[in-house]
């Protein structure tokens, strides 16, 4: 496994839509894998393949405390969505900016698993979150890009100028 670089807003890279996956196989895997590892290390909950310049419909997902529930999702689809829910998101392509967004309570998707075998999955709360934030890197969103364009402004001159000072 490797880690891989993480793009950071508002790098144009994160706005490729992803294209889908055809085949289900071992370079599929292993993009999971090194995902799955970039993720943790960073550390953080989700993780598109559009983040790390990999332009195709791939999320690793772990919601857990003990990081024992890794999901990836190949290709998926909201099915569903109901009700509403604010939520605090953070963004590991968006570092250190935290703000609230709205987003469905519950979703249903549907996507391939590591194997290439259909699933649907249920999800409330903080995963229905995840699940959506992921989704919207594959179609080219990032969350901040929910926000007002005063706080988006903000959030642009506060990334550049730490890009500046780290550089």
């Amino acid at each position: 496994m490797a880690l891989l670089p993480i793009l950071r807003y508002p790098d144009p890279r994160l706005h490729r839509r992803a294209a889908p996956v055809d085949t289900v196989d071992d370079d599929v895997r292993k993009l999971i894998d090194d995902m799955a590892e970039t993720m943790y290390e960073a550390p953080g909950i989700g993780l598109a393949a559009t983040q790390v310049d990999v332009h195709r419909r791939v999320v690793v997902i772990d919601i857990s405390e003990d990081k024992s529930g890794l999901m990836a999702l190949i290709n998926p689809q909201i099915l569903e969505r109901d009700g509403e829910q604010v939520c605090e998101e953070g963004c590991l392509s968006v570092p250190g900016v935290y703000e609230k967004v709205t987003r469905a309570e519950r979703v249903t998707v549907r996507a391939l698993d590591r194997n290439g075998h259909p699933f649907e999955v249920a999800a409330e709360g903080l995963l229905a979150v995840c699940i959506q934030h992921e989704i919207d890197h594959l179609d080219g969103k990032v969350f901040v890009e929910y926000l007002s364009p005063l706080k988006l402004g903000r959030i642009k001159s506060k990334l550049a100028k730490k890009a500046r000072i780290t550089a």
